[in-house]
């Protein structure tokens, strides 16, 4: 009976902690790939076990009680603990298997890591995939990913790291847009064109447009009729003849290959380089994250 009862605590330690990180059962049900009744009834339970109300809930929130933000380092401390006992098991094993948990913009997951998994799975058939696409980044260790990609600066210092591939930032337009408007020879030549431009979701900003000219890089935010919040949503406008967007070259590649997009002052274009592979240190010896950042590595 004593064993039952500490399963049960630690449970409900578990999925207290990651709700209390997430700010939801909801999120933290996700990250723990359980019900959100089943995390909230642990969290319950392990209220009533400590005598302590652990959230402020309402219809729309869940708060750390004073009691809570006490408890919750502690609580992280013990998830972090449980995840590493299951690397090390997992690492024990030496073949890759489990559920692999990816996250991704959705840019890369589409174009990249998507086409990549049927392949991944055929060599792991242990390993089931859960990949996770959102413009919004992601705390890793206290959403329990394995691996992420990501394009841009890498501030978390708590995570393992790889640079992938380099990719081009261009613009490009359909052909029956060009045909109508002409196409424009310079950079300071979209002014007389119809463009479409990319808001961040995560700030609101406007995305700068970078060129290359001689041996400089400028950025212009051009006047545009068409502003949508996501990448995706930039390629499918061009192509429908809405005028000039910049994109990935990653991206702009399946739509150039059927004729529904062609490249834009390519002289002009700027190389990047980074799109990273990010893991939390507790992945490093994972043979499943091992496994498909080889492959990732390989495939680009």
């Amino acid at each position: 009976m004593k064993e039952q009862v500490g399963i049960e605590r630690l449970t409900g330690l578990i999925a207290f902690a990651r709700s209390g990180s997430l700010g939801s059962y909801t999120a933290a049900a996700r990250s723990l790939s359980v019900s959100p009744s089943a995390v909230s009834k642990s969290v319950q339970r392990l209220e009533r076990q400590l005598g302590v109300s652990l959230f402020t809930r309402t219809t729309r929130s869940l708060t750390l009680t004073n009691e809570g933000r006490d408890l919750h380092e502690r609580a992280l401390k013990l998830l972090c603990d449980a995840e590493e006992i299951e690397q090390v098991a997992k690492a024990a094993r030496a073949e890759p298997a489990g559920v692999l948990r990816i996250a991704a913009s959705l840019p890369i997951g589409l174009h990249v890591i998507a086409p990549l998994l049927p392949r991944f799975r055929a060599l792991h058939q242990k390993v089931s995939i859960d990949l996770r696409l959102s413009d919004h980044r992601v705390d890793l260790i206290e959403e329990g990913i394995d691996i992420a990609v990501r394009i841009g600066d890498l501030p978390d210092s708590r995570l393992l790291s790889r640079k992938l591939w380099p990719h081009r930032l261009c613009c490009y337009a359909s052909p029956d847009y060009l045909a109508a408007a002409g196409t424009p020879a310079h950079p300071d030549d979209l002014q007389a064109h119809q463009t479409v431009n990319l808001r961040y979701q995560s700030s609101g900003q406007l995305f700068r447009w970078p060129f290359r000219i001689g041996d400089r890089d400028i950025e212009i935010v051009p006047s545009s009729a068409i502003i949508v919040d996501a990448s995706e949503a930039v390629i499918s406008t061009i192509a429908a003849g809405a005028g000039i967007g910049m994109a990935t070259s990653f991206m702009a590649t399946p739509w150039i290959k059927r004729g529904e997009l062609v490249p834009v002052l390519a002289g002009f274009s700027v190389e990047r380089h980074n799109v990273t592979a990010v893991w939390p240190e507790s992945r490093r010896a994972n043979p499943t994250v091992r496994a498909f950042l080889t492959m990732l590595t390989e495939a680009l």
